[in-house]
């Protein structure tokens, strides 16, 4: 039987996380059934809390490119969270 397991790279990694975080503010389908889900703050913002984390713990070591999506990542995350919370 053929391995069908993908790499995951850092990339992929930021964005799963980062798609969790959607997922939780409501703004993505549930990944498997494509129906809605109820929003779940705490667990957006402890999603959007790992990015941070990331972030500064990887400073420095990261390409300029995943830097990039990182920190656009966390500001696209963290501006939806605050939209979130006041709906």
């Amino acid at each position: 039987m053929p391995d069908t397991r993908q790499t995951i790279d850092f990339y992929t990694f930021l964005l799963s996380i980062g798609s969790s975080a959607l997922v939780h503010l409501g703004d993505a389908p549930h990944p498997e059934t494509g129906k809605p889900v109820e929003k779940n703050l705490p667990l957006a913002q402890q999603s959007i809390e790992i990015l941070a984390m990331l972030e500064q713990k990887t400073r420095g070591n990261l390409s300029a490119e995943e830097a990039k999506l990182l920190d656009q990542l966390l500001l696209d995350l963290k501006l939806r969270y605050v939209e979130a919370s006041k709906r």
